[in-house]
């Protein structure tokens, strides 16, 4: 989105998503071209956010130019849940965004993320979609997993259940043919001459 266009759009206390590749960073818009964000100590890095699910660290709110904290990413104007929740006022969001700036929270990817932290202030809800959209596709994942080795088994399973019963088949027509050879003996042998 060009600056102007974007200028013209976002309103004091709308929430901005920044494409980061492989995930999605969250921010407050709060006028004057600032955002205020939830930022971890490695100030950003992706390798290092990601590895931050295996524990709970921190991060720092902080109040910087959008365009420092977007650099060359694409970003949108996304209040992703208004059609959920009543917004909180403008001026509160950003009143108390404001208000938190400077301040450490504790930090986890899934459980206390930048979208947790904006979610909460428009609306009061700590959410965040891209957690719950990855839970959901791990699950599904999951169950087509668990589902296909399930099929596997009983294929593998009636497979061998059926070998088991050619090759009993197979051993009992052999002791039949066995029976019947000795039954036979010499007895039966005729001799020409």
């Amino acid at each position: 989105m060009a600056q102007d266009q974007f200028d013209r759009k976002v309103k004091p206390g709308d929430l901005i998503e920044i494409d980061r590749g492989i995930y999605q960073h969250w921010a407050v818009y709060v006028g004057g071209h600032e955002v205020v964000h939830l930022v971890t100590a490695d100030n950003g890095s992706e390798v290092l956010e990601l590895l931050s699910i295996l524990n709970t660290s921190t991060a720092e709110v902080r109040r910087d130019k959008l365009q420092e904290v977007v650099g060359c990413n694409k970003f949108i104007i996304k209040n992703l849940l208004d059609d959920q929740y009543k917004p909180r006022e403008p001026d509160v969001i950003v009143r108390d965004a404001c208000r938190m700036v400077g301040r450490y929270l504790r930090y986890n990817l899934v459980t206390h993320n930048c979208e947790h932290f904006v979610t909460n202030l428009r609306y009061g809800k700590p959410e965040s979609r891209q957690v719950k959209n990855t839970v959901t596709a791990i699950g599904v994942g999951v169950g087509v997993g668990v589902a296909a080795l399930a099929v596997l088994g009983a294929f593998l399973f009636s497979g061998s259940s059926e070998k088991e019963k050619e090759e009993e088949e197979e051993e009992r027509v052999n002791r039949t043919r066995q029976r019947n050879s000795r039954g036979r003996g010499n007895r039966h042998r005729h001799y020409y001459y």
